[in-house]
């Protein structure tokens, strides 16, 4: 599922949204200005950001910027009542990707969306791609050559969404909540489990390896 942080402080606008999105199966995080919207991203993976500009205690620009500093490249769409070039150029300087002005339409939302997505290699067709290596989400396959593996729901997902971010770190936590869900009574050695036995099915493919971050989590490495 892809995770969209909403940081808008108005709370129509923002329930807009949020409705919006969620049917379309998006998953969504909402915060009501940049302070906030660090906050969520300190323990939840995010895969795209909206992001409205006037903002009370850290403004849109100051939070595109910030996260950008740090080197942090998850795609932002930037909405927002400001449409005068100038404002425009300083969100594309600051790092912002897209842009679209208020009111918001929300057909004209979710192409943006789709567009930032498809460009950031999140989505493509719903598969992934690791050098031989094909995973398709819908069927929930893994095919390498002319082998083809059928995965249990969560051992795909976990997968999927480990290989999604080569290098990233996810806690057990962060992976138990986008696995599984907050309501869940899972433990954290569920986590453990399905690694071990997605170790065990892909040990004998060199294009990934998942590894144990000592005290942290897991991460997926492409070799």
């Amino acid at each position: 599922m892809i995770n969209i942080l909403v940081v808008e402080d108005d709370k129509h606008v923002r329930k807009l949204m949020n409705a919006v999105l969620k049917r379309e199966g998006y998953k969504v995080l909402t915060a009501e200005n940049g302070i906030q919207a660090l906050e969520v991203l300190e323990v939840q993976p995010i895969d795209l950001i909206i992001l409205d500009i006037m903002m009370p205690g850290m403004d849109g620009y100051e939070f595109a910027e910030e996260l950008r500093n740090a080197n942090n490249t998850i795609p932002i769409l930037m909405a927002t009542a400001k449409q005068l070039p100038e404002d425009k150029k300083k969100g594309f300087r600051l790092g912002t990707d897209d842009y679209m002005t208020k009111p918001v339409d929300t057909e004209e939302m979710l192409l943006r969306i789709q567009a930032l997505l498809r460009r950031s290699q999140i989505v493509s067709a719903r598969k992934l791609v690791v050098g031989k290596v094909i995973l398709d989400f819908d069927a929930l396959t893994v095919t390498r050559d002319n082998e083809k593996q059928t995965l249990p729901q969560k051992e795909f997902h976990l997968l999927y969404k480990l290989l999604s971010y080569p290098e990233r770190i996810f806690t057990r936590i962060q992976l138990m909540d986008e696995i599984w869900g907050m309501d869940s009574e899972t433990t954290d050695t569920t986590v453990n489990v399905h690694i071990n036995r997605l170790r065990k099915r892909f040990e004998n493919y060199p294009e990934f390896e998942l590894v144990s971050v000592r005290g942290l989590g897991y991460k997926a490495v492409r070799t």
